[in-house]
């Protein structure tokens, strides 16, 4: 009966229930006393799950338990599942206390489990400092994409080293025991037993070592500062005593940090350590090679912080994907696309070299999926100013060749999302700094017809903003023989500009001073196409062949100007081109490169009070459509906070409140009617009553 049957367990998710082989455990640990905000949406919970054991026909076993009341679970809870009690401060009118409280779900299917925390599971809207809306974010997504992890991670492997191509090495860089706080000192007994268990059962697969950071002239803790970025750490903020305690995992080309469980127990380092290794087994998830801008190192990042220039990040981003992708960071620079990666994403490409546009050219022709999000121009934020420049992607021809050029414009959308806009007042001689929100044209808010709703990539997803986008400019005669399907449409209002001046404007009245400019009409800003594509690098010389030659080059003029008699030696290089690509290729593009940063979302968050992933959910369900995996589409999108009503003039806004109103009234005139009606009629009933009553024993 609601939207979107937001309420009902949907296909997908009954569809992989009837995959179970083996009983699947759904165990919710809530506490009966709890914060306030969090107690209504427990029952809201339970009912959820318990319609995935209805429809799991006996496969599904659901549990409902308080721990607390439980010491023998919460002891299991604790050790084997790192589930831990969250702190609330809860108060009422008689006193104010804090509460240990449990909000949990476990997904269990053999021997395989994910735990979900009321951090994955709830969503927080603020509408003020006071004033907070707390809701199930997406519980049947989080739930179902939860089943789907722990079934195929059980199904890919009783042994999950025969995956695994290349051996992993484990490296601890851990400080000496008497600089270790005692948890952790005690710790690495446990880790030791743990990686002699994980060595037996992966033979020549794995082998581990710790490293002492801070030992001999301390060029080991230097050098893992720049590799990973890792930081001496402290058991409190005003603790002197500082020790290093990292776990790394890594096969020669990928490196994956372990993070540290909250529970320090055998069972717990051990799932970590296999979850890990599992980043490095093929048959688990799928792998997505992401291309994103480097993020400056953190001196720099925090100089360029203290002077107010914000650097693009992607770490929302990455987060997201990782929950249900095996992401591989690739740069490109080699000329090729990693083996591993069923698709390539690339998100704000800019200079790109001919080397790194062949492995996009040639990881097309393969049939592979690419997924682009670049935009003409580039902007830059510092505290008081707001700048755009035009850009060189790299990829300008490549995309002119394949038939989805970019207009070197910039478009400008009378439907638009809001723009927080610092506004200084004087009160009393004091200076107050607001955040004013400012119809902003380059924000286009793109819904209801803007979005393609016979495409599963944006059939739920209820809004987007796309920020600074460029129109594309399809070529039909490119086109003509590949399956098009527009995705994202900007409002008949829309136009274009090539000013650069971006710049938030407000007139007198405190509203935008935007005015539209030329012609009018709907833009593309976003598109995917599938079918054969002709590359760009046909009849050319491959680029990895004339970069090994130039290599060689340089090595026999370094060799005779040096007089070193070094033994020639010819490089040996396999490079074709593959000049076609299959019909199962797919290429998308968006017309933005900035929609998916953090800086982004929190943009667009702080308008409407509340994390926003509409546009990280646009691009996770374009990566399943590009992978052919489409099972999640359908729910990933149900947020309770997604479906953002359509911005309104204020003469509609007016009339609606007015219409409202008037049907209140008119609902209050009919009760009293059928009040007065039903009364009465009541009154007649009685008087009959009594008169035929009275009659009665006055014959008597």
């Amino acid at each position: 009966m609601t939207r979107g049957n937001l309420y009902s367990l949907s296909d997908t998710s009954k569809s992989l229930l009837k995959q179970l082989r083996e009983p699947l455990l759904v165990r919710g640990y809530f506490s009966s006393k709890t914060h306030p905000l969090l107690a209504p949406l427990v029952p809201e919970l339970e009912d959820l799950l318990e319609e995935y054991e209805i429809a799991g026909q006996g496969q599904v076993k659901v549990e409902i338990v308080d721990p607390v009341k439980n010491p023998q679970l919460e002891e299991e809870a604790n050790n084997k599942y790192g589930i831990r009690p969250v702190p609330f401060q809860v108060s009422d009118r008689y006193q104010a206390s804090l509460v240990n409280s449990y909000f949990d779900v476990l997904i269990q299917y053999g021997d395989e489990y994910e735990v979900l925390s009321f951090r994955d599971l709830i969503e927080v809207k603020a509408y003020g400092e006071s004033d907070i809306d707390v809701q199930l974010r997406n519980p049947e997504y989080d739930i179902t994409r939860s089943i789907k992890h722990v079934l195929t991670s059980f199904q890919s492997g009783g042994d999950l080293f025969t995956s695994i191509k290349k051996p992993v090495v484990f490296t601890g860089y851990i400080s000496a025991r008497n600089r270790l706080p005692q948890p952790l000192a005690e710790a690495v007994d446990v880790l030791a037993a743990v990686l002699d268990e994980v060595s037996a059962e992966a033979g020549d697969k794995f082998s581990s070592e710790m490293i002492d950071p801070e030992s001999g002239d301390g060029s080991v803790a230097q050098q893992i500062a720049e590799t990973y970025g890792f930081a001496p750490m402290a058991a409190n903020l005003f603790d002197s005593n500082t020790f290093y305690f990292y776990l790394t995992l890594s096969d020669g080309e990928t490196s994956v940090q372990i993070p540290l469980p909250e529970a320090l127990s055998r069972e717990a380092l051990k799932k970590s350590i296999e979850t890990g290794l599992k980043r490095f087994a093929s048959g688990f998830t799928k792998s997505v090679a992401l291309f994103t801008p480097e993020a400056p190192p953190p001196y720099l990042a925090q100089q360029m912080a203290q002077q107010g220039i914000n650097s693009r990040q992607y770490s929302q981003l990455a987060d997201a994907l990782g929950q249900n992708l095996n992401l591989v960071r690739t740069t490109l620079t080699d000329g090729r696309v990693p083996e591993a990666a069923a698709a390539l994403v690339l998100v704000e490409p800019k200079n790109l070299n001919e080397k790194q546009v062949f492995a996009i050219d040639q990881f097309l022709m393969q049939g592979g999926s690419v997924v682009i999000s670049a935009g003409a121009f580039e902007t830059q934020f510092t505290r008081d100013s707001l700048s755009a420049m035009p850009i060189s992607t790299g990829l300008e021809d490549w995309l002119q060749f394949q038939g989805t050029p970019l207009d070197d414009t910039l478009l400008l959308d009378p439907q638009n999302s809001a723009f927080p806009v610092p506004v200084t007042r004087q009160v009393g001689g004091l200076s107050f700094q607001e955040m004013y929100m400012l119809d902003y044209p380059y924000f286009i808010d793109v819904r209801g017809e803007g979005l393609n709703s016979d495409s599963e990539i944006t059939a739920d997803i209820p809004q987007v903003t796309i920020p600074w986008a460029s129109p594309i400019l399809l070529n039909a005669e490119k086109n003509v023989a590949r399956t098009t399907l527009p995705l994202l449409r900007s409002s008949p209002g829309s136009w274009r500009s090539r000013s650069t001046d971006v710049m938030p404007k407000m007139d007198e009245n405190g509203l935008s001073s935007f005015k539209p400019e030329g012609e009018t009409g709907v833009n593309l800003l976003g598109v995917a196409l599938t079918g054969r594509f002709d590359s760009f690098f046909k009849g050319k010389t491959s680029p990895l062949l004339e970069s090994q030659n130039e290599t060689a080059e340089s090595a026999e003029k370094t060799e005779d100007a040096t007089g070193a008699e070094v033994e020639k030696s010819e490089p040996v290089v396999v490079s074709g081109i593959i000049e076609k690509s299959p019909e199962s290729a797919r290429l998308v593009l968006f017309s933005s490169g900035e929609f998916l940063s953090d800086q982004m979302l929190g943009t667009i968050g702080s308008a409407t009070g509340t994390l926003y992933t509409n546009s990280i959910q646009l691009l996770a369900n374009t990566i399943d459509w590009a992978m052919q995996d489409e099972g999640l589409l359908q729910i990933r999108g149900r947020g309770h906070f997604n479906r953002t009503l359509p911005p309104m003039e204020e003469s509609s806004q007016k009339f609606w409140e007015y219409l409202n109103y008037l049907f209140a009234l008119l609902g209050l005139l009919v009760v009293y009617v059928g009040y007065r009606l039903i009364a009465g009629r009541t009154r007649s009933r009685y008087s009959l009553w009594l008169t035929a009553n009275h009659g009665g024993s006055s014959d008597e």
